[in-house]
Parts: structure tokens; C-alpha cells; sequence
């Protein structure tokens, strides 16, 4: 067994079927992709997975422990991270101030104690090594809804990192990035994991950066799991080919 098995789920909405019999298995330290058409299922497996929403049918376990259907602070304190597709930041505090906030609640101390926890050397030092991490450190006072986009999307990453998760799930983080912010963001990406020893899930439309970095893609269509494999296996999936790369 896996990190993380997910076995056999599936979910609807309104009647419609976003993912079905869904099973995957993810290895500790593997770096996994999900790849697929525009409402293939892939963000509601992860809101799934991250106890967003509960599953019709099936089970999702982390670490050989049963998180199907417990609720999503429950399955971050366990050890999973998470991003977002659409940026999930305070957009009125500093980047300091974001990942401070951080490490506050993944510390269970409460928010309003913020400018007494300013002065908790632990907490500051914790912060200020995830802003060193994510190569944000010259921008630390700086607001963070005035950061350039891909430096938004790094402190996403860095506030998703203050729960020192195991398992990270990123959303498609390269989206609306320059060819050379993702480059650096696919750099960086590689070396959080290395360095903290992570075990990575990513939904991502660059192709390119889905065959550069995973061991291993799972290809949904239409809410079922259609191929998995290398990335050599999957570029070479007749199946993958027809529903979603092309020729």
C-alpha cells in the first residue's frame, strides 16, 4: 500500500457523474500527475481527496489510516497540503504576514493572538525558513496582492508548506505563467520535494512540465481513469492520444 490508495470512488453533482470508480495508488516520495480535458474530474478528486467534498462511493485512505469523508482540517493536520487552481492567499498581509498566519494555525494558536505571536521566536524562524524555501525572503513586506503572479502562486506553495505535509497536492501550478516563471516554478517544485523528502500529486496542463517531472501520470476522461503509466507509456497510449495530446 501506497501513501496514498484511493479505491474505487466516485462522485456526482446534480445527477451528473464528475468522477467514477476512480482507483489509483501513490507511492511514497512519487511524483504522480493527473492529466486530462477540461472537466475530466481531476479537481474534484483532489477536493476529494482533501475532504472538500465527501465521496459518493468508495474510500480514500493516507498513511494506511481511513480519511474518506473526514473533514478537510482534519485531513490537513494528517499531513496533506494543498493549492489551489485559483490563488488561495490573504491578499492585504505581506508575504511574511501569509506564511506567519500559517504556521500560527498549523501551531493551533489562534489568530488573534497575531501580534503577540510576532514576538514567538519559533513562529517567526519557522516563517522566515519557508520564505527562504520558496525564494521569497527580498519580498517579505511586501503586500501580498501587489507580488507578480508566479510569486503569488510560490507563497501558495509556501503557506501550503507551514503544516509540513507529507503529501502535496498542487492545482495547476504553472497556470497563467510565463514560459520562464514556470521554468523557475518547476525548479522550485523539484527542489522542495527532494529537500523535504515529499511525496508529490499534480494536476497540470503543460505537457511539458508533466513529462519532465512525474515518475508516474494517471490520464482521466470524462470522470474515468482511462490510462497510467511512465511517461513514456502514456505518451505512447493510443487511448491518451485520441482523448487528450493529439497527434
Amino acid at each position: 500500500m501506497g501513501i496514498l490508495e484511493i479505491k474505487d470512488v466516485s462522485k456526482s453533482f446534480g445527477g451528473l457523474m464528475a468522477i467514477e470508480c476512480v482507483s489509483m495508488d501513490i507511492q511514497e516520495q512519487e511524483v504522480c500527475s493527473i492529466i486530462g480535458p477540461n472537466g475530466a474530474g481531476k479537481t474534484t478528486l483532489f477536493n476529494v481527496i482533501s475532504g472538500r467534498f465527501p465521496p459518493d462511493d468508495g474510500h480514500v485512505s493516507f498513511q494506511g489510516m481511513e480519511i474518506t469523508g473526514k473533514p478537510a482540517y482534519r485531513i490537513v493536520s494528517m499531513g496533506i497540503g494543498r493549492t489551489f487552481q485559483i490563488t488561495n492567499i490573504f491578499p492585504l498581509l505581506s508575504a511574511f504576514e501569509n506564511i506567519q498566519a500559517a504556521v500560527i494555525k498549523n501551531r493551533n494558536k489562534s489568530f488573534t493572538f497575531f501580534r503577540s505571536a510576532k514576538r514567538i521566536q519559533e513562529i517567526q524562524d519557522d516563517a522566515w525558513q519557508i520564505l527562504k524555501e520558496i525564494e521569497l525572503v527580498d519580498q517579505a513586506e511586501v503586500i501580498s496582492g501587489h507580488m507578480p503572479y508566479g510569486d503569488q502562486r510560490r507563497l501558495e506553495i509556501g503557506i501550503a508548506l507551514a503544516n509540513r505535509p507529507s503529501l502535496l497536492l498542487l492545482d495547476e501550478p504553472t497556470a497563467g505563467m510565463s514560459p520562464e516563471e514556470t521554468r523557475s516554478t518547476v525548479r522550485l517544485i523539484e527542489r522542495l520535494i527532494k529537500e523535504r523528502k515529499m511525496t508529490l500529486f499534480v494536476i497540470e496542463h503543460d505537457m511539458d512540465v508533466v513529462f519532465s517531472i512525474s515518475d508516474r501520470i494517471y490520464v482521466l476522461h470524462q470522470g474515468a481513469l482511462i490510462a497510467e503509466g511512465s511517461p513514456e507509456e502514456v505518451a505512447k497510449n493510443q487511448d491518451v492520444i485520441s482523448a487528450y495530446l493529439g497527434e
